[in-house]
């Protein structure tokens, strides 16, 4: 790997993990702007789905869009909308301008996230590509799951000042990568592979490629994203009405998960899969998430609460590489179609698991999260279901 190569990597990594770093960000500070606007849980829940909305929506669009033009102009300009969301939902305290803030966010993120994985399969080889996507993907968790801890830590100085902060940080990212990142031309002659050739597969329509497996480890990403979401979404509103957690006590919960689900997604994860199985591992993801959930309805102290809180976080963050694990194994020459849909289930999960968390905290605090026990449960049952995915068998050329 050369030097050019790695810098590119290396800045695509920083690009990824700030723009999710920017998805998270609000989280620690929604108790306290729907307090000093008078906002309901319903109108913050739909401004959390914006940004999963407009990802799911600009996606496929992007994706064309930076085959046609190149890589770099989609990335730079990705970057720019970034720095702009975040400025915008720094200078306003209109609701309605901070859900245009949220949808330009969510522009943002499916300009970057998606092109950042096609400029590092450009640029590496087939040896390489498979440690670099990680790479990719580690920075991808490590926004989302560092992101409300950050903002809760910046907020104790003000509410606004995670955004401002993210907002300079994407300015000088779009400079640095403008700068710096090989153009398209250059990435065009950095790898160069002979072609081998792939048997056919099973076509992606056909009912060799929908196994009962992969219909499953669908079912369960969307049940998942949606889990998550609809309790990460409105868990600072929550704790802060329920149990009168301060900005602080938000910020210490959130900012603790972060380094214990870093450390089991980078350090334990490898080792979990290897002794216990995917398999093994969704059920236990899914098994003690649902407890967890139900603990914290029935709990009567914070560090009940912390607890329960931090459970759940790593439950879900090993969950997540788990199933996306066993359905990379389900079909060889498929990973496009596959992560596609990954994609697109993640979002659709993120947009529906905030608006009902906050539609039914606005009729009873405890109702989002029996009912977000509830799907979990019923994905722990379906995880007895599954066996492990074979690839697509290949077709019979005649």
């Amino acid at each position: 790997m050369t030097k050019k190569t790695k810098r590119a990597i290396f800045i695509l990594i920083f690009s990824e993990f700030l723009v999710c770093l920017g998805i998270s960000l609000v989280i620690p500070v929604m108790p306290f702007i729907k307090n000093q606007l008078h906002l309901t849980a319903t109108d913050m829940g739909i401004m959390n789905s914006l940004f999963a909305f407009a990802q799911f929506v600009a996606s496929p669009l992007v994706g064309r869009l930076s085959d046609k033009i190149g890589r770099k102009p989609v990335l730079t300009a990705g970057l720019v909308l970034y720095m702009v969301s975040e400025v915008l939902f720094a200078l306003t305290n209109q609701l309605w301008v901070f859900n245009i803030s949220r949808l330009i966010g969510g522009l943002s993120a499916a300009m970057v996230v998606p092109t950042a994985m096609a400029l590092a399969s450009d640029i590496t080889t087939k040896h390489q590509r498979a440690r670099v996507i990680g790479w990719l993907s580690a920075a991808f968790s490590g926004g989302l799951i560092l992101g409300p801890g950050i903002g809760g830590i910046l907020a104790g100085i003000s509410y606004k000042t995670p955004f401002w902060v993210a907002g300079a940080l994407g300015l000088i990212s779009a400079i640095v990568l403008a700068s710096l990142l090989p153009s398209d031309d250059e990435t065009r002659d950095t790898v160069t592979e002979t072609t081998e050739a792939i048997t056919p597969t099973a076509h992606p329509m056909s009912r060799a490629f929908w196994t009962v497996p992969i219909i499953i480890l669908f079912t369960m990403i969307l049940v998942s994203s949606f889990g998550l979401q609809g309790f990460e979404s409105i868990y600072s509103i929550y704790v802060n009405e329920v149990f009168h957690f301060s900005l602080s006590n938000i910020a210490m919960v959130l900012t603790l998960n972060g380094l214990i689900s870093l450390f089991l997604q980078v350090a334990l994860f490898d080792t979990f899969v290897n002794r216990f199985g995917e398999r093994r591992v969704i059920r236990a993801c899914f098994f003690l998430g649902a407890v967890a959930v139900v603990w914290i309805t029935q709990a009567h102290s914070k560090l009940e609460v912390m607890i329960a809180t931090l459970i759940i976080f790593s439950a879900f963050d090993l969950l997540r590489p788990a199933i996306t694990t066993l359905l990379t194994k389900a079909s060889e020459s498929n990973q496009g179609l596959i992560n596609g849909l990954n994609m697109s289930l993640t979002s659709v999960g993120n947009i529906v698991g905030p608006i009902m968390s906050g539609m039914l905290l606005d009729m009873n605090n405890h109702y989002p999260y029996l009912v977000v026990a509830v799907f979990l449960v019923i994905s722990y049952l379906m995880a007895f279901m599954l066996k492990q995915p074979e690839a697509a068998k290949p077709q019979r050329v005649e």
